[in-house]
């Protein structure tokens, strides 16, 4: 049964300097493009998850977890969960584990699974969120920001081209 814990190979090759690159810009231009909205428009489209949102969108722009369907879908599907729980049973530690664990189930019903997402039903939870409003902002407004920047950062150059797939 050990053996299974040993692995199959090495980590993975080192990206190179340009796809390196494009993370350090993607991050940047994401988190600062909503961070910069939040500001003018006085309506938050910040929240934690949307850190790994980026990882995803500009470190692994190929993955199915990162294209528009699930980046977007995933979000409104986990924080929608995370607030059925908030305003039905409460804010608890039996609440916070069937809300992740629903929130997984549902994205996979839906076939819009992205892990960032995940955290959402914590977020709602620990934080108190009760407002419906918090779907559209930050959630939905905020994933669609930074769905724009990918779009714009992952297609600069000749080769490349993204996303591999809408609906």
């Amino acid at each position: 049964m050990l053996h299974k814990f040993k692995g199959t190979g090495g980590a993975p090759a080192r990206p190179d300097a340009l796809q390196i690159l494009t993370g350090l810009m993607g991050g940047v231009a994401g988190i600062g493009a909503a961070a910069l909205l939040t500001q003018l428009a006085g309506v938050p489209l910040l929240m934690a998850p949307f850190g790994a949102t980026c990882v995803l969108l500009f470190a692994a722009p190929g993955a199915p977890l990162a294209q528009p369907r699930n980046v977007i879908g995933g979000h409104l599907i986990a924080a929608t969960v995370g607030l059925v729980m908030m305003n039905v049973f409460g804010s608890g530690i039996w609440q916070m584990a069937v809300g992740v664990g629903v929130a997984i189930a549902l994205m996979q019903f839906f076939r819009a699974v992205h892990p960032p997402a995940g955290a959402n039903p914590l977020v709602v939870l620990t934080a108190g969120v009760h407002d419906w409003s918090f779907l559209a902002t930050p959630v939905l407004a905020g994933s669609v920001v930074l769905v724009a920047i990918a779009l714009v950062i992952n297609n600069i150059g000749q080769a490349k081209q993204w996303p591999q797939y809408w609906v």
